[in-house]
Formats: structure tokens, sequence, C-alpha cells
């Protein structure tokens, strides 16, 4: 086994008869390298991008999020909260509601959702860590309600959080007969201070408007009930067990859904692009390994002479085949690992110091291209172009071998 490697290895490294072989046979180790590069590099941008926009999203989204599996809104009178307290990695257990709304300032108007919470929701640290401007995440001053607007919401209705005077009109339809076209009459309302802005996606920031629970309660007429109960767990806890466990307390009738099952379109539509993403490098990489057949053809017929002398020896055709299938195999991993190691000294530094921006021109969360480098990408990029390299050196090998044999014939 170790014979066929040393030749191809001496072959890889040797001078040949004609130099032209020299310069294509390194042409196509830079181009498996160039490939292999923009793979593991764009990979790499593409889970930047992924772990930026789950990052956005785990602010304000609940790591377990309970429903009703048969209505909307569910009963917390006898709602199971001193249970789920008890468990071990809860942090905070709470009613909220989330409502279609029509927002109101002057002229202005947008639709969105309001959403209740308990005043204990500023104290979340990763919720906290969304308003702008260093301000308090503030439900509540001098007994008076108070409400945290999306960044998005507050630009389309012109209000100025930083003004006393920062109030927006909240209509919600009443429950009940609404076939009233008066706005009056179909409509409650409510008029809340802006006591602050958030910013964490666009959607959300374009939509939401968030209350302090009993108020929003009154306002839609939901006393005693909510349509979640939200679950904030400590870092580094385990999201599965312990909503195993919070299953197991409220039983069938309620939804339990951790993140990725909250977002699951989003999570398997950004799973679907970078499934896409890699075909399309991997057309880019058979393009390049074409170098490496043009390569691998020339030197078996450069090397006739020396497969004479090795039959003459006592080689089989097995032999001679293994010693060109591990010459293209060699090619392609050389390349390939060029351009493995050249990627991932690209993406630290990218990641380091930010050399490629996104430019000037927009409002961006990051001023960079976001990377992040999985083992998991770096092991599929590499067997991509070992299995890659391997078919098309068989391909070639096979074809080669036999037409140096009808030739003698």
């Amino acid at each position: 086994m170790r014979l066929p490697f040393y030749i191809a290895k001496r072959y890889l490294f040797a001078k040949k008869s004609h130099n032209l072989i020299n310069i294509i046979t390194w042409i196509s180790i830079v181009g498996v390298g160039v490939a292999s590069f923009a793979m593991i590099f764009i990979l790499s941008v593409f889970n930047g991008f992924n772990k930026v926009i789950s990052e956005t999203i785990h602010k304000l989204t609940p790591d377990i999020n309970i429903e009703s599996a048969e209505g909307k809104t569910l009963n917390i009178n006898n709602f199971p909260f001193d249970s789920l307290k008890q468990i071990k990695g809860i942090d905070f257990v709470f009613p909220t509601i989330t409502e279609d709304a029509l927002f109101r300032n002057k002229e202005r108007q947008h639709i969105g959702q309001i959403k209740g919470v308990p005043m204990e929701y500023g104290r979340i640290n990763r919720v906290a860590g969304t308003v702008l401007g260093g301000d308090d995440f503030i439900l509540e001053q001098n007994d008076m309600p108070f409400a945290v607007s999306g960044v998005g919401v507050a630009y389309f209705l012109g209000v100025n959080v930083y003004s006393p005077a920062a109030t927006i009109n909240i209509y919600v339809p009443k429950r009940g007969d609404g076939s009233s076209f008066s706005l009056e009459k179909s409509f409650n309302s409510g008029l809340i201070g802006i006591s602050a802005t958030f910013s964490t996606q666009q959607e959300c920031d374009e939509q939401l408007v968030i209350a302090p629970f009993q108020w929003v309660s009154k306002l839609l007429g939901y006393e005693g009930k909510a349509t979640s109960v939200e679950i904030f767990v400590s870092e580094k806890s385990d999201i599965k067990s312990i909503q195993k466990q919070v299953r197991d307390i409220v039983g069938n009738k309620f939804s339990v859904k951790n993140q990725y099952e909250q977002q699951e379109t989003l999570y398997k539509m950004m799973k679907s692009e970078k499934s896409a993403i890699y075909v399309i490098l991997v057309f880019v990489m058979i393009l390049a390994v074409f170098n490496v057949v043009g390569s691998l053809s020339m030197l078996i017929i450069d090397k006739r002479r020396d497969v004479t002398v090795l039959k003459s020896i006592g080689a089989d055709g097995l032999l001679i085949k293994r010693i060109f299938l591990n010459e293209g195999l060699l090619i392609s991993v050389a390349g390939g690992l060029i351009g493995l190691i050249i990627g991932i000294i690209a993406v630290f530094l990218q990641e380091k110091f930010g050399f490629i921006s996104l430019g000037d021109g927009g409002s961006y969360i990051v001023n960079a291209y976001p990377v992040s480098l999985a083992l998991t990408d770096i092991i599929l990029v590499f067997f991509t172009i070992v299995i890659i390299g391997g078919l098309s050196s068989f391909l070639t090998v096979g074809r080669a071998v036999k037409r140096l044999k009808d030739e003698r014939l």
C-alpha cells in the first residue's frame, strides 16, 4: 500500500519531462485551493449571519413558550406557576398577552402588535439590553403605565421618546360584536406614554409595543386570562430537560415550545439556504477539479515509459492505477488543505478585525460581515474535496490506463 503513494508523491514533486505539465499541476492545486477557500469562507459568513439573526431573535423570544392547545387564551388563575418556578434552571415564569393593534399618533397610524408583560420583564438582562440610548426598560412610573416601543413603530408614528408628551393611542378590536363601522364602537382604545424604544430584529422593531400586563389585560377585556406563559431560563441550562419537566407539569392541554420550535419556519429556511449555498459551491469545486483531470491525464501520458518499466519488473494493472489515483488525490488534497488553512486564517482575521465591511450605505446591526467557523464545516469541506477529487481521479485513471493498453495492442 505504501509503494503507490511513495511513487505518486515522487511524481508530484519531481520535475516532469515537459515543463507545461508542472505548470498545469500547480494551476490545479491553486484552483482546488481557491475553491476550498471560497467554500469555508462563504459557509462561515453564512454561519455568522445565522448567528446574528439567532441572537437578535433570542433577545425577546422566551426560552420556552406555553400556549393553550385548544384556544387562543389560557386561564392564569389556576395555572401551575408555583410548580414551574420550582424547576431548577428557570429564572422567570409569567403570563403575557399579545394581540394585533392599531397605533395612532396625531395623524399617523401604524398596524402592529401590543404585548402585555409584568413589571419583572425589564429585569431580564437580554431584554433590558435591547433598549436604545442607555434608557431603562420602564413600564411604570409614579403609578402611571408606560410602554416601550419598537424603534420602527416609533419612527412610523413620529414619536420622540425624549419628549415628556410622547404618547400614542392604541386601538384593539372589541370582543364580541364588531359589526359597527364606528371606530369608537368597534374598538377599545387607550392612551399610554412611551418611555423608551428597543431594537432587535426589523420585523419585531416595526410591529411591537410592550406595555404593562394589567393595562393591556383591561384594554382587551382579558381579566384572568393570557395568550401565553413565557419561561426564561439561566444560561447554560439544559433546555430539553426543562422543557420535558414543563410538559409533565402542564399536561397535554398546552403547547410547550422551545425557541427553535417557536421560530421553526425561519430556522428551517436558514438551514435550507445554507444547503443550497453548499450545493452551488460543490459545483464550483467540480469545475476546479477539471484542472486536476487535465493534469492527471497529461501526467499519465508523460509517464508511459515508467509504466512500461514497472510492468517489466512485475507491477500489475492495479498497482499502476493506484499510483495515478494517489497522484490525483494528492493534487486535490494538497490544494484543498492549502485553501482550508488560508480560509480558516481569513475567517479568524475577519472575526477579529472585520476587514470586509458592509459599507456605509445602510443601517446594519453589525459593521462588517459576521463570520463563525464551525468544525463540521471544515470536515464537510475536506471530505467534499476528497470525494470529488477521488471520483474524478478514479474515472480519469481508468480511462487513461485502458487507452494505454489499447495503444500497445
